[in-house]
This record gives C-alpha cells, sequence and structure tokens, in this order.
C-alpha cells in the first residue's frame, strides 16, 4: 500500500457527504428518468445521457478514491461506500478492483501495470481495458437486472439511461484517465502526463483526473481536492 501524509487524509466527514452525493444523484437522477416520458424532440432528452455518463464516472471515481483510503477515515465506512459505488456502475466488484488498480500505481506503464496497453493504438488498448475490468458473471448480473427492470420501466428509457451512460462512462474514464495520460514517452518518475491547468474543464472531463501525474504524485488525495494539487 502507498503511504500518504496528511494532506492526503480524508478531511473530517467531507469525504462521506461527497460520496454520499453522487450516489443518491446517481440512484434519484436514474429513477427519474427511467419514469419519464421520452420525448425524442426535446434537447434534454440527449442531454441527460450525458448527464448520467458524468454520474456513472462519479460512481467510478468514488470507488477509486475509496480504494486509496480517501473517502472515509473509518476503513469499514469507505470500502462499504466503495463497495456500493462499484456495484452500482454495471455491477463492478470493489475487492476484485481493488488489487488491480495497486497494481497500475506499483508498476505503471509497465508489461505488470494492468491499465497499460504498450502497443498505445486507442481501440487495442480500449478492449484490453474492458476484458481486465469486465467479468462474465459482471455480464449475466446485468442482463437479469435488465429482465427484472424491464418490468417496471420502459425498455427505451433502459437502454438509454441506464445500459448507454454507462457504456460512455467507461470511454470517458478510460481515455481521460489512462489512454491520454499513459500514451507515448513520459520522462518523469511516474509515467504519467497531464492536462494543462484548466479546473471546470477537468472536472467535467473526469472529475480532474486529467491532472493524473498529480495523482500519482499523491494517490491519497480525493478527486474533489486533486485542482489544488496541480
Amino acid at each position: 500500500m502507498m503511504k500518504s501524509n496528511s494532506i492526503n487524509r480524508p478531511v473530517g466527514p467531507y469525504g462521506i457527504m461527497i460520496a454520499l452525493l453522487i450516489i443518491v444523484s446517481w440512484a434519484v437522477s436514474i429513477y427519474w428518468l427511467l419514469t419519464w416520458k421520452l420525448d425524442y424532440q426535446n434537447p434534454f432528452t440527449y442531454l441527460a445521457i450525458l448527464l448520467q455518463m458524468h454520474l456513472y464516472t462519479g460512481l467510478f471515481i468514488t470507488a477509486h478514491d475509496a480504494m486509496h483510503g480517501s473517502v472515509a477515515a473509518n476503513k469499514k465506512v469507505n470500502d462499504a461506500l466503495g463497495w456500493l459505488a462499484a456495484i452500482l456502475f454495471s455491477f463492478n466488484f470493489y475487492f476484485r478492483l481493488f488489487p488491480k488498480h495497486h497494481e497500475h500505481h506499483r508498476f505503471v506503464a509497465t508489461g505488470d501495470d494492468p491499465d497499460y496497453h504498450e502497443s498505445h493504438q486507442f481501440w487495442k488498448w480500449y478492449w484490453s481495458f474492458i476484458k481486465t475490468y469486465i467479468t462474465f458473471g459482471q455480464l449475466i448480473l446485468m442482463g437479469i437486472a435488465f429482465q427484472g427492470l424491464k418490468i417496471y420501466f420502459p425498455v427505451e428509457n433502459l437502454i438509454l439511461y441506464w445500459m448507454l451512460p454507462a457504456i460512455l462512462s467507461t470511454f470517458q474514464l478510460f481515455y481521460f484517465g489512462t489512454y491520454l495520460p499513459h500514451r507515448g514517452e513520459h520522462h518523469n518518475k511516474h509515467k504519467s502526463g497531464t492536462l494543462p491547468k484548466n479546473h471546470l474543464w477537468a472536472f467535467l472531463s473526469c472529475y480532474f483526473f486529467g491532472y493524473h501525474y498529480e495523482h500519482h504524485d499523491s494517490p491519497g488525495t480525493p478527486w474533489w481536492r486533486l485542482w489544488k494539487m496541480k
């Protein structure tokens, strides 16, 4: 495990509050969108897909922060929130993701890094990334959940607001959190690049994880404080 200095530790209740805000926002949003009467002429129909994609990304980022112990000072609470956030994102399993993510930090941009692909080609790398983190068991659980949910919600809504945003979120996470920061050669100790300083874009693109060198330099800093490390 990586050591963190005092700036990286959770600050009071804020980590828990922000994690719950993302989880509750996702839950309220998905319920409302699944019950909303679709209108393909309404621009909000498409804006809502992007909003839900961003909230899905927030779920994964919350689980990620929990893996670094930066959601809650209490380990059980920290892991419980990380587990919940991961499960809500297409039945990802927190304790399966945990060792792989720490291998990424330990062996960044090497053959032992599960997030890395030596080809540096987008689609090959993305496919490798997806195969690393999606399991057959997840697909079965998603199928069962879909069959159950379509009893209560319209299939169109399920596809547009439950399935599609989750898929798009994998591209958001991969592109801004893995591909851009680690493609090419980086002659620094973390073998990572970083976005130019623009905090609004950094948040909208991937919860500040485009500031990727900063994340590797201070892995215990929660996403909502990462901009301060820039």
